[in-house]
């Protein structure tokens, strides 16, 4: 069995490997995925002048989710990352999946988001 420090580190590889490819401009921002155990973090990015444009996470009050670390709490927090990033006018974003298998809470994230209006 694989101890957690050496998944991380394969994540960290695999998350290096994407963002030399996916980069987030002012135009067309990256949405950054971070999920732990308990709970799941979404980013809208400008990379080029390295800002957070809109930001949403499970571990927020007003989310009001009983638990963080599942599938519903990542829908909640894509709808409201989705919300937030079109209310500072981002339409189109470049998905970023942080190095995390596009299954689970990190799909319905980013079906969440794009049912919110957001288009990758």
């Amino acid at each position: 069995m694989k101890s957690m420090v050496d998944r991380d580190a394969v994540r960290r590889r695999i998350h290096t490997r994407i963002r030399k490819r996916v980069r987030g401009t002012a135009e067309r921002p990256r949405l950054a995925v971070f999920r732990s155990l308990n709970h799941i973090y979404a980013q809208v990015i400008d990379d080029r002048s390295g800002k957070t444009l809109a930001a949403a996470s499970s571990a927020e009050k007003s989310t009001s989710v009983k638990s963080g670390g599942n599938v519903e709490a990542a829908k909640v927090v894509g709808k409201l990352v989705a919300e937030r990033a079109k209310a500072a006018g981002i339409n189109m974003v470049v998905f970023d999946r942080g190095g995390f298998l596009y299954h689970g809470r990190v799909k319905a994230l980013a079906d969440a988001a794009r049912e919110g209006g957001l288009e990758f």
